[in-house]
């Protein structure tokens, strides 16, 4: 299968690298607006340039892309990308609001192509400890989690469209509150149904600096997340509580089990974890094309929007939002 990337951004190396080492894919066009970055992430590896992602797809070189751009160009480009017959693999979040990711749904559909959403969460080594841990019934329940992440909103410290409300479609609980919601509705074992939540814009910041969501989930289990941006200690933990023990969580650590006075280590933390999860969620792309169900259901996917943006809601209005259980279009 022959693939396209739309957007040389930061992890433009780590999906250039897992169409290099799968067979049966090959990374043969990179696209972005800024020719020199699109020549830097292909770093020498033979791929044609564009600095248009529709001059690509009417070049007729690709049979499936990976929009990596920014958040609000995920909708146009998945459109352009349908109606050339390529399949799609979008980065989260899906879209930026919930009638954009319906229109994302239907329009691969109508055209007859693939869609993923690529939530790395769901292929990161300790988060898929946890899931083997939480599967196998050894501890129980799920039954509260706490997420916590750092990040840097900082002016300068990213791309200005980050700062842009209808670009980036919020802040810091948009692009990496996204994330923490993403890995505990997974693990926790359900969708929410209310959520309380606090948004801070701090360095004269047009969106949300640092941010705070209290989410309780259809099946009891509640989420606590914060996000919090330049701390003096940086940090990406997740712990899980379950009726017989504790998982934490730490992507730079590893995931331990905890039980009764006795720590265990399920999975060591390794160099290679980011790009081993990037690989995966590439492999679990080219199967959905080939007629397997997503790792990451788009419903699931959509959820996540969901959230935030009723965690946007609940901010504003300093008040919790409670939602229906309405699935989107799959």
């Amino acid at each position: 299968m022959r693939i396209g990337l739309i957007g040389a951004g930061a992890v433009a190396p780590f999906h250039i690298t897992a169409a290099t080492v799968l067979d049966g894919l090959e990374m043969v066009a990179v696209c972005d607006i800024d020719e020199k970055a699109a020549r830097r992430a292909v770093s020498g590896r033979s791929a044609a340039i564009f600095t248009d992602h529709r001059a690509m797809l009417d070049a007729g070189v690709v049979d499936a892309v990976i929009v990596n751009t920014p958040h609000a160009l995920h909708l146009p480009m998945t459109l352009d990308a349908a109606a050339a017959g390529v399949h799609v693999m979008v980065e989260k979040p899906m879209a930026t609001t919930l009638e954009d990711c319906d229109r994302l749904v239907e329009a691969c559909a109508e055209a007859g192509v693939s869609l993923t959403v690529g939530h790395i969460q769901h292929f990161m080594p300790d988060k898929l400890a946890a899931r083997r841990i939480i599967d196998s019934g050894e501890l129980g329940a799920v039954r509260m989690i706490r997420d916590n992440r750092s990040t840097d909103y900082r002016p300068g410290t990213r791309s200005d469209w980050f700062f842009s409300p209808a670009v980036a479609g919020g802040g810091a609980l948009m692009n990496i509150g996204g994330h923490c919601l993403d890995r505990s509705l997974w693990l926790g074992g359900g969708r929410a149904i209310e959520v309380l939540a606090s948004a801070v814009n701090r360095f004269g910041s047009p969106v949300e600096t640092d941010g705070g969501m209290l989410v309780r989930l259809d099946n009891g289990v509640g989420v606590t997340i914060a996000v919090i941006s330049d701390p003096a200690t940086r940090g990406d933990s997740m712990t899980l509580v379950c009726d017989g023990g504790v998982i934490e969580l730490d992507p730079r650590r590893g995931a331990t089990v905890h039980v009764d006075g006795r720590t265990r280590e399920v999975h060591t933390a390794d160099d290679d974890d980011i790009q081993r999860a990037f690989t995966a969620q590439l492999a679990d792309f080219a199967a959905v094309v080939g007629g397997a169900e997503p790792a990451v259901p788009l419903a699931h996917a959509r959820h996540v929007v969901e959230v935030v943006l009723a965690a946007y809601r609940s901010a504003h209005e300093r008040a919790a939002v409670s939602f229906d259980r309405v699935d989107a279009v799959v």
